[in-house]
């Protein structure tokens, strides 16, 4: 087979874009099982008896007792609670285990270490490579021997492997989907074993395209440098509402109680009869542009597809229409459409107390 790297300067340059059959590679994704490169994105270590509290105080996430064997994501915000990192982080044998897009991995060790202070933890880059399995035969018996388990991970947990590394299971959303972080040279003798098993090689833009579906945003892709937590679907997953204070938190807390994000992540279904409009295109509507387009993808079934973050409450029968160098037309898919708003137990106080003082 050959392998057709990533385009040049795009978020997975460096990785293989697909083997010669991407519409294949998402179809066996669907059907049986591939595993998917991704050893460029960058990943690190959490060392030391505080490294839990530590993290706590300065990420959104609860983690300050994240049990041993389980999976999260987190982020880092900046004072407006703006997102600044996505990570996802695991927590075994003793190690807190993060990783990241590839671009952004040594700015967070930077970040990190500027707030160790005088807690007892190290952070160090890791030398692990990211292998992700997408497709239902993952839970057969072939596929479980090569990988060296008994059985699938439950969800939102990890499992240490004999050889080193470990296989974690990440959001359901979208069928099985398994993420194997080994040491990297090791990774070859994996693909290796898992090929024999059965489990197809392909490309990121396989991934691309299953992540797009499952309306799962991507740092630094489909956000930008204003989009809060809210916007993405971050809340919950990645934002404990409940926790202590951290950067950002205001902002999360306002936005929750009192008010409703500016912006709301949809998917799009694209004209393709043309070219391809390119991540960071505005979106229109009228003449006026109400939002931004993220990850673009061409999809086995849906055809061309993609992220958007797009005025909160757009109706999702609006012709739209894409800006930059192609203009391409766009339709939100309704099934994306977040559920409608709730009035928050903050904004009712507020209306009460207007409502006592006329």
């Amino acid at each position: 087979m050959s392998a057709v790297p990533a385009p040049d300067g795009g978020p997975d340059a460096g990785a293989v874009w697909h083997y010669g059959d991407p519409f294949g590679e998402q179809r066996a994704a669907a059907d049986s099982a591939v595993v998917i490169d991704r050893s460029h994105r960058a990943t690190l270590t959490l060392t030391g008896p505080e490294r839990r509290s530590w993290l706590h105080t300065i990420s959104s996430q609860h983690v300050s007792d994240q049990a041993d064997g389980t999976v999260t994501e987190n982020l880092n915000l900046d004072g407006q609670g703006r997102v600044e990192d996505h990570w996802i982080q695991v927590e075994l044998g003793g190690t807190t285990y993060l990783d990241t897009e590839p671009w952004r991995g040594e700015p967070l060790v930077a970040f990190l270490r500027r707030m160790v202070f005088w807690a007892d933890v190290a952070i160090d880059p890791a030398e692990l490579a990211v292998l992700t399995l997408l497709g239902p035969a993952l839970a057969d018996t072939p596929v479980l021997d090569a990988l060296g388990i008994d059985a699938l991970p439950a969800e939102s947990t990890a499992v240490a492997l004999p050889e080193g590394g470990f296989v974690r299971r990440v959001t359901p959303a979208g069928g099985v989907e398994l993420d194997l972080l080994v040491p990297r040279d090791q990774a070859a003798d994996r693909r290796r074993r898992l090929e024999a098993a059965g489990v197809r090689p392909a490309g990121v833009w396989a991934h691309e395209a299953h992540r797009v579906t499952a309306l799962r945003a991507r740092l630094g892709v489909d956000t930008d440098e204003r989009t809060i937590p809210h916007e993405v679907g971050w809340i919950g997953k990645a934002v404990h509402l409940d926790k202590g204070c951290y950067r950002g938190q205001e902002t999360v807390a306002r936005v929750h109680n009192l008010g409703k994000p500016p912006r709301m992540l949809v998917r799009l279904h694209l004209d393709g009869s043309g070219d391809r409009p390119a991540t960071g295109d505005p979106v229109q509507a009228g003449g006026r542009t109400i939002g931004r387009l993220g990850t673009v993808v061409d999809h086995v079934d849906d055809g061309p597809i993609a992220l958007a973050l797009v005025k909160r409450g757009l109706p999702a029968d609006t012709p739209l229409i894409t800006g930059g160098e192609v203009a391409a037309a766009a339709v939100v898919d309704s099934d994306s459409l977040p559920p409608a708003d709730t009035v928050g137990a903050g904004r009712i106080a507020v209306e009460r107390l207007r409502g006592g003082a006329r």
